[in-house]
């Protein structure tokens, strides 16, 4: 094979870069709905659910359940969020369920359930990649590098705290995102 087939296969092999990871499996109106959402922290995670065309409840679940995501009134998708758990992680809980919707809608069929480890039925790739795409969604990467830009280089429990609060999210999510 010549060296200029070789460069133009990797060039097309090549991932867009983006904010949003998957972005390439994700429709592209809905796409366009996310990078709206995601110019604002907090994301307000229950408006860009609406935006989806999605219904977001609180529910009475199990201890061990953080939410769930399944069909409702035919073509339709409700995503049940367990009211006993913190708002830090009611949140993440909607954008892991809105990840499911917009990655592995073909495999929601009667309804996915996640416990408080985001463990379902489906593989740990499945639910990694739902991870994944949620921490995008309520930490995106533009913002909390806008953020971090504010801190010295090496960011302490009290940056990370301030990060967490802003972002509305837990101290360890952003722990986990900062790296």
């Amino acid at each position: 094979m010549a060296l200029k087939d070789l460069r133009s296969r990797k060039k097309r092999r090549a991932p867009t870069l983006t904010e949003i990871s998957f972005s390439h499996r994700i429709n592209g109106n809905d796409l366009a709905v996310i990078q709206r959402h995601i110019k604002n922290v907090p994301v307000k995670v229950g408006a860009l659910a609406t935006d989806l065309g999605l219904k977001v409840v609180l529910a009475t679940l199990p201890m061990n359940i953080s939410g769930l995501i399944q069909p409702e009134d035919g073509d339709g998708f409700v995503i049940k969020i367990n009211r006993f758990e913190s708002k830090e992680r009611q949140r993440f809980t909607i954008a892991h369920e809105i990840s499911h919707y917009l990655l592995h809608r073909d495999r929601i069929n009667a309804g996915i359930i996640d416990s408080v480890l985001y463990r379902s039925k489906l593989s740990s790739r499945i639910e990694a990649e739902a991870n994944r795409l949620a921490a995008d969604i309520v930490m995106p990467r533009q913002a909390v590098s806008a953020e971090m830009a504010n801190f010295a280089k090496d960011l302490g429990d009290d940056e990370i705290s301030d990060l967490a609060e802003k972002f509305q999210v837990s101290k360890q999510a952003m722990a986990i995102r900062v790296g």
